[in-house]
């Protein structure tokens, strides 16, 4: 077993990757990074009847888009591949071979049929059927028969098991590093199927056999492997080997209500639960994702990273690299973590705030090119630094100004009902001459000068201010009003005005 940290995610190809399995993944790569080690990424598919085509793909593509890419896996660094289970199958029958040689295995010939008629019977007796120390030596299996027995159902080719023989009367003393020391009564287990007569391992040998042989030396998974943790102890006590380090990650909760976060809950809300947009090939029905929905990959992990972690400060934001140099799992909370789709957003909004106003200009280009508007990147950038600040989205951009861009045609009937008096078109039309002869077009001067004219004027500030950014803006809504008008120019700003006068 290596000194360096290596930690692995291991997800089953079965569909879109859960943001639960991305935060299990982020944590795994923080753990990894803090401590120069290697972060693996695993494709646990052995179970060929769930497996979806494009689903692994989707991981890879998700945990690069999240930036926190795999550093030996699928056709990358393959030090110890393959990194496929469905790859590495010929490699677990000498491991079931040598549980059964050891003792610590055994042979099942048990049907399903059988094992039905069992469960069934303790139904009605108001127990529960456990496969384990009490009854093993009653049933179809190596342990109960005879040698010769054994030997001739697998010649005959009868299908068979191979089952873990847990050991009677022991307790078990585990160390998970987020929640302290678990024991566990060996008699409370059931001996667990580790090898299927196709020749395919279940979860449960095939994981303690690649963790060993990839030197995995922390072992950072999801709560529902909680359960796993006696049978996973007393694999590596069997084979000898020196068990990594456990540490088992709180679940993500469902905002409303209780329980575990699903894409129902996604659905249900109006957010998505899935990192990427994910298209089911078969039904053609199309989920959501975090990145097609608007979201900063960097807004997303930050958001993750605090569900179930906390820095153990008031503070909330975090890049990757200051993620890195914090993270810990004595940190990680025991319980369950709520998530917020407010929250969520509150997130983006901070970070479109911390984005440079080229990034988010070039992000605008593609929906301004939609409605047909070709303007100059450096007026595109101006723009969204008067509006940014108003943002949750950069899909929030046109909403907020896009006035900026074309006239208004409409106008907000409230605002009209309430600004739009009897003297109104006169002092507009007064006002459009008196910006027609402004020279000097900067939002400084054009405030001085308007300003100037209302004092001489003698009218209340109101009466022309909420007016004039109706004429311009089409609602009471904007950045500061001379920023506008510098902005969309002298010719823009009369022609508004003009268009106010004869139509409102």
């Amino acid at each position: 077993m290596t000194d360096n940290v290596r930690v692995r995610f291991a997800p089953s190809p079965t569909g879109p990757l859960h943001m639960g399995g991305v935060r299990t993944a982020l944590f795994n790569y923080l753990y990894a990074k803090k401590h120069n080690g290697t972060f693996v990424l695993r494709i646990e598919d052995t179970d060929q009847t769930r497996y979806v085509a494009n689903a692994e793909q989707y991981i890879i593509d998700s945990l690069e888009w999240c930036n926190i890419p795999f550093d030996e896996g699928p056709g990358k660094n393959e030090k110890f591949g393959p990194y496929r289970q469905s790859e590495r199958k010929e490699l677990y029958k000498q491991y079931a071979d040598e549980l059964l040689t050891k003792g610590w295995a055994y042979y099942a010939f048990d049907t399903a049929e059988e094992l039905d008629a069992h469960r069934k019977d303790h139904e009605e007796k108001g127990k529960t059927f456990i496969y384990n120390w009490h009854n093993r030596e009653k049933l179809q299996n190596s342990l109960a028969l005879s040698e010769e027995e054994v030997q001739a159902k697998i010649a005959a080719g009868e299908k068979y098991v191979v089952r873990f023989k847990t050991p009677q009367d022991e307790t078990l003393v585990m160390q998970d590093e987020i929640r302290g020391t678990i024991s566990v009564n060996t008699n409370t287990l059931d001996d667990k199927v580790l090898f299927k007569s196709d020749g395919m391992p279940t979860y449960h040998l095939a994981n303690i056999v690649d963790d060993h042989l990839m030197e995995i030396t922390h072992v950072i998974r999801g709560e529902e492997w909680l359960p796993s943790l006696p049978l996973h102890t007393l694999l590596y006590k069997a084979f000898e080997w020196k068990a990594p380090k456990f540490a088992h990650l709180p679940l993500i909760l469902k905002p409303v209500g209780k329980g575990k976060l699903s894409k129902r809950d996604g659905d249900k809300l109006g957010f998505p639960v899935f990192p990427l947009e994910y298209k089911n090939e078969e039904t053609g029905e199309v989920s959501r994702g975090y990145k097609e929905d608007g979201y900063f990959a960097d807004a997303f992990i930050n958001m993750l990273a605090l569900l179930g972690w906390n820095p153990g400060t008031e503070r909330e934001m975090f890049s990757l690299n200051e993620l890195t140099k914090a993270f810990g799992l004595k940190r990680v909370s025991k319980s369950g973590a709520k998530f917020s789709p407010e929250k969520t957003k509150w997130f983006n909004q901070q970070y479109l705030q911390l984005k440079s106003n080229t990034l988010l200009a070039n992000l605008f280009v593609p929906m301004l090119a939609e409605k047909g508007i070709e303007r100059e990147i450096g007026y595109i950038e101006k723009v969204v630094s008067l509006i940014k600040e108003r943002a949750t989205f950069v899909a929030d951009f046109w909403e907020l100004g896009g006035f900026f861009f074309e006239n208004p045609t409409e106008f907000d009937e409230k605002a009209v009902k309430k600004q739009w008096k009897e003297d109104t078109p006169a002092i507009m039309e007064e006002l459009a001459t008196v910006i027609e002869n402004i020279e000097d077009f900067s939002s400084k001067n054009i405030e001085a000068l308007v300003k100037e004219w209302i004092a001489a004027k003698e009218i209340g500030m109101g009466k022309v201010m909420q007016p004039l950014r109706l004429s311009l803006v089409g609602a009471l809504k904007g950045p500061h009003l001379f920023d506008i008008i510098e902005m969309i120019g002298k010719e823009a700003t009369i022609q508004r005005i003009q268009h106010a006068v004869s139509n409102l």
